[in-house]
């Protein structure tokens, strides 16, 4: 049996290679026309009941206002109840029929069901279900001292998106509708300082693909993967809080206004309401998994150069465990890494509802309290 593996190892890549070249015409042929009837036959929206997670800001929030344009109603959950009656004003403004919003923690499956069913009392329904909470990192794996964050990225990530879809599965059925991820090309992309985060992600995408297997499209499920979405790893903020708590959080999380965001957001609600398995953002990162697939030596050659040329190795110590200020002579804490004066608070790290991340500190002006 041996001799059969080692001759199919030789044999096959190079074949289904000189297959997929040879039908990449045929393909690119159906896919034109399965676009085609998609776009002819949209699911219309109107008044249908679409349940969004994490939308409180960032992709939640630009993918309600998509949803509002179509006349669908909406039901709002995030842990932060204030940005939750903004956003939801909004949502009206722009054409939504009606919109309730929850403060909700999506961790936690009595939570869930809490909110799935007040949607239900009040619509009577639930059409789409759509997960976006999600939590990033930008730390080295083994500079990690404090593991407590270890499960509050994994909760998140993952039982965040879980608890949701187990708890309106019943509902979706009797209206045949449909759940949306949001996920990420790290699911199978390798990148460095975003090991928990990635691993996550992939433990998403294939409990979701198990899924769609299971429920035989009866519900349908969108997967939408995301590469760097403008300055989405690299922008993050101190902000302070009710309770003078430190929380990193995306520039965009605060302010979101047009961009690869708003971008995105549109592509997935539409993809969504064609019934695409897949919207990806932007679609060429598929190429790398070629490469992982059938030269996973090229493809690390060319992060490790690629990773290189920005010189020495520098991470965030946010979720690290390990001490991020230090006092000056006036008492005012520093960046250890910049040695920027950084707002007064304590060092209590908490999740918040939504999509943000932990990331390096490169403050390019004196940071402000949130109003």
């Amino acid at each position: 049996m041996n001799w059969v593996n080692s001759v199919l190892n030789l044999v096959v890549p190079p074949a289904s290679l000189v297959m997929l070249a040879f039908s990449w015409p045929a393909r690119c042929f159906i896919k034109t026309c399965e676009w085609l009837y998609n776009n002819l036959y949209t699911e219309n929206m109107e008044n249908k009941v679409v349940i969004i997670t994490g939308a409180s800001s960032g992709i939640g929030e630009q993918i309600a206002y998509e949803y509002a344009k179509r006349g669908a109603n909406l039901v709002l959950v995030a842990r932060r109840e204030h940005r939750l009656r903004g956003i939801s004003e909004n949502a009206r403004r722009m054409g939504s029929g009606h919109v309730i919003f929850i403060a909700a923690d999506v961790v936690k499956e009595d939570e869930c069901r809490r909110f799935v069913s007040e949607a239900v009392n009040i619509f009577g329904r639930v059409d789409h279900l759509v997960n976006t909470a999600s939590l990033g990192h930008t730390f080295y794996f083994e500079e990690v001292a404090d593991t407590s964050v270890f499960p509050h990225l994994l909760d998140i990530n993952f039982w965040g998106n879980v608890y949701p879809t187990y708890v309106a599965l019943p509902y979706l059925h009797k209206s045949s509708g449909r759940i949306v991820i949001n996920a990420s090309v790290e699911n199978w992309l390798p990148l460095p300082r975003m090991s928990l985060y990635a691993a996550a992600k992939a433990a998403l995408v294939n409990f979701y693909e198990t899924l769609r297997f299971e429920l035989n499209d009866e519900v349908g499920i969108t997967i939408a993967t995301h590469g760097w979405i403008g300055s989405e790893m690299t922008s993050g903020k101190f902000m302070l809080e009710e309770g003078a708590e430190m929380q990193w959080k995306e520039e965009r999380e605060v302010h979101v206004t047009g961009g690869p965001v708003e971008d995105f957001a549109r592509l997935i609600v539409s993809g969504a309401c064609r019934g695409d398995t897949y919207v990806k953002y932007p679609s060429w990162y598929d190429i790398f998994l070629i490469y992982r697939v059938f030269a996973p030596n090229v493809l690390n050659w060319t992060f490790r150069l690629l990773l290189s040329t920005h010189g020495a190795r520098r991470t965030s110590l946010i979720g690290t465990g390990r001490p991020v200020f230090e006092a000056t002579s006036t008492g005012r804490p520093v960046s250890e890494t910049t040695g920027w004066p950084l707002l007064e608070g304590t060092s209590t790290w908490q999740p918040v509802a939504g999509s943000y991340t932990f990331s390096q500190f490169s403050p390019p002006h004196p940071y402000k309290p949130v109003q």
